[in-house]
């Protein structure tokens, strides 16, 4: 069965990718003094900045899930598997390695920043955890569709129990993988939740893709679905706990940003695969293509990795917020352009890594000879 690319993947996370470099950006560098929770542009660039993160993982999941499957097909499912957990490590290495502050370690002053968990490390170790799964499901697509669904789901529903969670007495190389209170911005749980709806969203398009009025059945439940865990899941929550006296459904409705980030996520899933065949520019492809060069340029240029000078140093918290929003539009422009027609794809960005890992590896063996 030969799948055709779906391009709407690649408009989503070209959509993701700028939207993480302006919110960054204005994060970053907007004065505290027009961070007006009251002002109701500032709200909605709130609200939409944190659909960021789980339109992020959601599609990470799924492309990565539906190119797993895909091999199964091809007779490289082997090849896939194992490029899946290198790709994996990799990220998980380049999410540490942007932390490091070069300089700080020659003077001999270490910490432990270093170790604080981004978004790079969380993806990797999700891509590596749904290849585990894959394998524990004997590579059913059925079996291991109802898992990632179920798991997801689970995931959600348990967010009371681990949200303060602070791994007290836990190695602070593992904690941070599930606690916060290290500085950590993003934890395996409970990101790999979207990551896993991700996948089970990639079973249903490797199932039914080629299927006559698919795509107008899927928008369909996109839409449906999503407006239903925005307006209805809370309502929904609120009815299981009189029904079965389960106090956890209350605390996950009363505190409901996970179904509710989901719903918008669904939404625009929908919008952007109902308008697919308007968004397949070369530039939204390229860009699409290229997120993780956008986003190690853009941590450099605004977070100073490795040297510690970076736009957040130059400018602090003091722009206006034309200022902040004229910034952000050139640093759009600016990151992009670098990663198109300077770095031209995600392999040199691999490449790169892999060689510094492999003289690294070199080193070690010769100290230890």
């Amino acid at each position: 069965m030969e799948l055709k690319r779906l391009y709407f993947i690649d408009a989503i996370r070209a959509f993701a990718i700028l939207m993480m470099l302006q919110g960054h950006f204005i994060d970053t560098l907007l004065a505290i003094e027009y961070r007006d929770t009251n002002n109701l542009a500032f709200n909605t660039w709130t609200y939409f900045r944190g659909i960021t993160a789980p339109v992020f993982f959601t599609i990470s999941g799924l492309i990565f899930t539906y190119l797993l499957i895909k091999a199964k097909e091809k007779g490289t499912l082997n090849q896939r598997m194992k490029k899946g957990v290198i790709r994996g490590l990799m990220l998980i290495g380049i999410g540490y390695a942007l932390r490091i502050p070069i300089f700080r370690w020659l003077t001999g002053s270490f910490g432990t920043y270093f170790m604080v968990i981004d978004v790079l490390q969380i993806i990797g170790l999700s891509l590596i955890l749904i290849v585990g799964i894959y394998i524990l499901c004997q590579k059913k697509t059925l079996l291991f569709s109802i898992t990632m669904l179920c798991l997801g789901t689970f995931i959600f529903l348990n967010e009371p129990l681990y949200r303060n969670f602070a791994a007290e007495g836990v190695s602070l190389f593992f904690a941070n993988y599930v606690t916060k209170v290290n500085g950590s911005v993003f934890t395996i749980v409970p990101w790999f939740g979207y990551m896993a709806y991700g996948a089970f969203i990639a079973t249903l398009f490797y199932s039914y893709l080629l299927r006559p009025r698919f795509k107008i059945a899927i928008v369909t439940g996109f839409f449906a679905v999503g407006l239903g865990l925005i307006y209805g899941s809370s309502t929904l929550l609120h009815w299981l706990t009189s029904v079965t006296d389960i106090t956890l459904f209350f605390e996950v409705a009363n505190y409901n940003y996970l179904f509710v980030r989901l719903g918008n996520v669904l939404i625009l899933f929908g919008l952007f695969y109902a308008l697919e065949s308007y968004l397949k520019h070369p530039v939204i492809l390229k860009i699409g293509q290229k997120t993780l060069s956008i986003y190690v340029i853009h941590f450099i240029l605004l977070y100073g990795s490795f040297t510690g000078m970076g736009l957040n140093r130059i400018f602090g918290k003091n722009l206006t917020p034309h200022e902040a929003i004229t910034g952000a539009l050139c640093f759009l422009v600016g990151v992009s352009l670098i990663s198109i027609y300077i770095i031209k794809a995600n392999t040199q960005v691999y490449g790169f890594f892999r060689r510094k890992a492999f003289k690294l590896k070199t080193l070690i063996k010769s100290l230890n000879t």
